[in-house]
């Protein structure tokens, strides 16, 4: 099994929903966001994906989010728009991405802070 991990990362505000305390208002994030993915083959040339294709995929996916209010943003205008959550969605969309060329998102880290993140996997 190989592994492969990027990372990059987006700005953007958000506030949560249903929260009580400073995290309801409005405020942003620095997000710092790690993707991991996974393979059990090489192509002809032994590669897993190439980097820059994996960058690609991951940065088109953070242009949604870059320099948005997420709580606007599809599917943050109903979901809470936790650290949690945006793991998750990152995940799953590129997974649809990347899956069918045989590379599997294995997590996807996404670090609010230096100190606090939160990791999704399936």
């Amino acid at each position: 099994m190989y592994e492969l991990i990027i990372k990059t990362g987006f700005s953007a505000a958000h506030n949560l929903r249903g929260y009580e305390g400073e995290c309801e208002r409005l405020h942003g994030h620095n997000w710092k966001v790690e993707v991991v993915v996974q393979t059990e083959r090489l192509n002809e040339i032994d590669i897993a994906i190439d980097f820059k294709e994996l960058k690609r995929e991951t940065n088109a996916i953070m242009d949604r989010l870059d320099h948005r209010y997420l709580n606007e943003v599809p599917p943050f205008d109903r979901l809470n728009t936790t650290a949690e959550n945006i793991a998750r969605y990152i995940y799953q969309e590129l997974s649809r991405r990347l899956n069918p060329q045989g590379v599997n998102v294995k997590e996807v880290r996404i670090w609010e802070s230096d100190t606090a993140c939160a990791i999704y996997y399936e």
